[in-house]
């Protein structure tokens, strides 16, 4: 081969060809190799090798950087691996028996703030099924100074909701658990009065239906709403539960609304609640945490938060609460157009041992508050004088009182009206003493029906106080002797007329003069007037009957129990104790024994009971026999 020819590239083939110095080809008819000139593309190469080291060198470099200084991202991941009590850790170990196995394979996946991780690492340093072990690293680097490693789940996928209670449904534990996890169950009830361990396993940020009447939709609402300051208090509130209020006033609210979350902490003990909690709000921006160097009480809670707050209106919420779609708008426009007004949202039922959310969307099917001569807060159906007033089922609803747990209402009107009486301790009361100053003081108290916010009724306190005085009682006893006149007397012969020490209520006296209120007989005429007064009955005291030759003489008398309430009367042996046996009869009626031993149709009349809810009930005497 000529050793003046150029380098040549050697492919085997069939024939070849021959490339000599003057470029011509030539057919090499033996040959096995075809000889082709190679073109020069070092500078081509060294074109390509130097953008991609640029690319490599910065992808390291954002790498390192990423793990050395967590983006939002993965500071949003972060805020929610914050601490829950021992029982979220555990509850994850039988959270894939719940969920679907496709949405815990997609959660796994570390995403941008709109989607967070649905499972996170565990106490134990090991993770939870189906978590993706390459972000391991990366989550001990951003939980290196973390309380206590146990695990909240956080935001699930949006598009996905099929996560363990998701658009409010309930969550079930299999029957199958273990025994840990059944003390851990327990252990939730115990320390909260509903199922923490339930709670736990659900998002901070689940959904939710839109529960509203479908008209709500259409409403339009004042050009100019005011901003308000949502004040929250707790006290040894559960993690999960607390946080999930204060995402749902955020997600659902506008942001242009929300001057700020105010969360008072009513002297907690528990350490959960305490530096990680303000760690975990710090990114959220609106929300701030202010302590009570003491035990308060939710009254004088509710007042340290009013202090804080800096919006023209003030919305109280309890801390076991989720808020849904289009909640705020409705009641800031109520008091735009009258800052004397005072709103409740519809209260729906979280269930406390599922967290099911339960709701009625038909605006027709809410109810109003009243109250017994107990002074006890109750629920009845909207009068017929209501319904004619309102035009549309989504206008809103007079109220004669409010739960009080739930509520917005105008800062200078709350301030105008001496806030709360700083002399009530702990609860109780505080809600119809509100309601009765709202309405004799120049305001109006209504219930929204397009606003509803979701609330867990738990059957008992998990709170303990160390007193020996009846504080319901007593702050009861203030409320009727400043704003009740004389109709306090049917309250007093409840409680047997032992007032006792309720303290110094001149001042509340003298805020009332000021305000040139109405009486209260005013306020039972126009604003209740469905209320029973005890001294329009005929007669009082317990029914007997005199009859038969029993020396154990029967009266009529009412079961307290849940599950008698809103049944007939029956006998009772005469105890002379009160109670459910004594009745007011409020029509002149006669008895009349048949030989058949029952009674004549009484249906016309009405008797009334006093105890707890059962008040007033009607009895449809054709069911009740005597002997």
């Amino acid at each position: 081969m000529n050793s003046k020819l150029p380098k040549l590239l050697f492919l085997k083939g069939k024939k070849g060809i021959k490339s000599g110095t003057s470029g011509q080809h030539e057919k090499c008819i033996h040959c096995e190799m075809v000889f082709v000139p190679r073109r020069r593309s070092l500078y081509f190469k060294v074109l390509l090798l130097i953008p991609a080291s640029w690319f490599l060198l910065t992808l390291f470099i954002n790498l390192n950087e990423r793990v050395k200084h967590p983006n939002a991202d993965d500071l949003l991941v972060l805020s929610q691996l914050s601490s829950s009590p021992s029982i979220s850790s555990s509850a994850h170990q039988v959270l894939n028996n719940i969920v679907l196995e496709n949405n815990v394979n997609r959660v796994n996946k570390l995403t941008n703030s709109e989607s967070k991780l649905n499972l996170v690492p565990g106490e134990s340093e090991q993770l939870a099924p189906g978590i993706n072990h390459k972000h391991h690293k990366l989550y001990n680097k951003l939980n290196a100074k973390r309380f206590n490693q146990n695990a909240v789940i956080p935001m699930p996928i949006d598009d996905s909701k099929k996560g363990p209670g998701e658009l409010g449904k309930p969550v079930v534990l299999p029957t199958n658990v273990s025994s840990e996890v059944q003390s851990l169950v327990s252990k939730g009830w115990e320390d909260n009065a509903f199922n923490q361990y339930i709670s736990d396993m659900i998002s901070l940020r689940r959904s939710l239906p839109d529960v509203r009447d479908p008209q709500c939709k259409n409403e339009k609402y004042h050009e100019n709403l005011p901003q308000t300051s949502v004040i929250i208090c707790f006290h040894n509130e559960a993690w999960s539960v607390l946080l999930r209020t204060v995402h749902s006033v955020l997600d659902r609210s506008p942001e242009n609304l929300i001057k700020e979350i105010i969360l008072v902490d009513d002297f907690s003990n528990r350490e959960d609640l305490m530096k990680p909690l303000e760690e975990y709000v710090k990114p959220l921006g609106k929300v701030k945490i202010i302590r009570a160097k003491k035990r308060e009480g939710l009254i004088r809670a509710r007042l340290l938060g009013a202090n804080e707050a800096t919006a023209p209106v003030l919305t109280y919420l309890d801390s076991h609460c989720e808020c849904t779609e289009g909640w705020l708008q409705p009641l800031l426009d109520r008091i735009a157009r009258d800052p004397n007004t005072v709103v409740c949202p519809v209260i729906d039922v979280i269930n406390d041992k599922t967290f099911e959310y339960h709701y009625r969307g038909d605006a027709n099917s809410i109810n109003v508050g009243g109250f017994d001569w107990n002074l006890q807060f109750n629920w009845h159906a909207i009068p017929d004088r209501e319904k004619k007033r309102r035009v549309h089922s989504t206008d809103p609803v007079r109220s004669p009182t409010m739960a009080g747990g739930l509520f917005s209402i105008s800062k200078d009107f709350f301030e105008r009206l001496g806030t709360y009486d700083s002399g009530f301790d702990i609860w109780g009361g505080e809600n119809l003493e509100l309601s009765f100053k709202t309405w004799m003081c120049g305001g109006v108290l209504e219930i929204i029906p397009c606003s509803h916010v979701g609330h867990i009724f738990r059957s008992r306190s998990p709170y303990k106080w160390k007193t020996g005085v009846n504080v319901l009682v007593r702050n009861s006893i203030r409320l009727a002797e400043v704003w009740m006149d004389d109709y306090k007397k049917y309250y007093y012969q409840r409680i047997g007329n032992n007032l006792g020490d309720y303290g110094d209520v001149t001042d509340r006296k003298k805020l009332r003069d000021q305000l040139n209120c109405k009486s209260f007989e005013w306020y039972v005429k126009n604003v209740y007037p469905e209320l029973f007064i005890p001294g329009e009955a005929v007669a009082s005291g317990e029914v007997r009957n005199l009859g038969g030759d029993s020396p154990n003489k029967m009266c009529l008398d009412s079961p307290a129990r849940k599950q008698d309430l809103h049944k007939a009367v029956g006998l009772y042996p005469c105890h002379n104790q009160g109670g459910n046996q004594v009745r007011y009869i409020i029509c002149v009626m006669s008895i009349i024994l048949v030989k058949l031993k029952k009674l004549e149709n009484l249906s016309f009349c009405q008797l009334n009971t006093f105890h707890y809810s059962i008040y007033p009930k009607n009895i449809n005497m054709i069911d009740l026999l005597m002997y």
